[in-house]
């Protein structure tokens, strides 16, 4: 696990005090508590994307669909330099760019203004489609999503088109804090394995394990990852 980070750069173990800086009424602390290892491991280890790049055409494309309680999601780009780490502690203020949703026009880095559920996978199933035909096959798309965010019908539009497709450079990390209406018969990653998609599970609370399985290959074929975290509080 990554605690550290050279050169004067914040590490894993900074994550918490930047979280902390962050106060006010947030009704979504764990959505976002629940997402925070696997947006680190993301940013530190696997997304080819950093503030110099963050307008590159060749960059990869990170898509938070699990857009309530952005503070780990802002918390991880303070870290890495997206913004300046004293903009958390104005979180939601009149002049702030820091709201209770992550705004794209605001935020340098941030891909897609997300809140309401349901839209970023297809959102990313069109980022891929965009890179595609552009030409451009280096770029990775990586969205993150929620558990129960997979109770929106349309995600099942996305996971059947991608798998059609062999939309190869997509890839789907699921959240899974067990706070769906409707669980998934078989399991999450059976809902993507079925409609052609390589999947896998991981513990979304382990560093190594997440490299580990974020970075299988998958030729051919969309990749979706259910990262299990501690259940949700009632």
């Amino acid at each position: 696990m990554s605690t550290t980070a050279p050169n004067g750069a914040h590490g894993y173990a900074d994550l918490i005090p930047l979280w902390s800086t962050m106060t006010g009424d947030e009704k979504h602390t764990a959505a976002a508590t629940s997402t925070l290892d696997v947006l680190w491991v993301l940013y530190d280890r696997i997304l080819r994307v950093s503030p110099s790049t963050a307008d590159d055409p060749e960059r990869d494309r990170f898509l938070l669909s699990k857009g309530h309680g952005p503070q780990a999601f802002y918390a991880v780009l303070a870290a890495k330099g997206f913004l300046d780490p004293t903009a958390l502690a104005n979180i939601a203020a009149f002049d702030s760019a820091l709201g209770f949703h992550p705004d794209r026009n605001l935020l340098a880095g941030v891909e897609i203004s997300s809140g309401s559920l349901g839209q970023g996978l297809g959102l990313a199933v069109g980022v891929a489609l965009g890179l595609r035909a552009a030409g451009r096959t280096r770029p990775h798309v990586w969205v993150l999503v929620g558990d129960a965010e997979l109770d929106e019908g349309s995600n099942d539009e996305a996971i059947a088109y991608a798998g059609a497709i062999g939309l190869d450079t997509l890839h789907v990390v699921v959240v899974d804090n067990e706070s769906a209406s409707y669980r998934q018969h078989g399991g999450l990653a059976a809902r993507f394995a079925t409609a052609g998609w390589a999947t896998a599970d991981v513990d979304g609370r382990d560093h190594d394990a997440m490299h580990a399985t974020f970075t299988t290959a998958h030729p051919g074929r969309p990749f979706a990852v259910v990262a299990s975290v501690e259940k949700k509080d009632s």
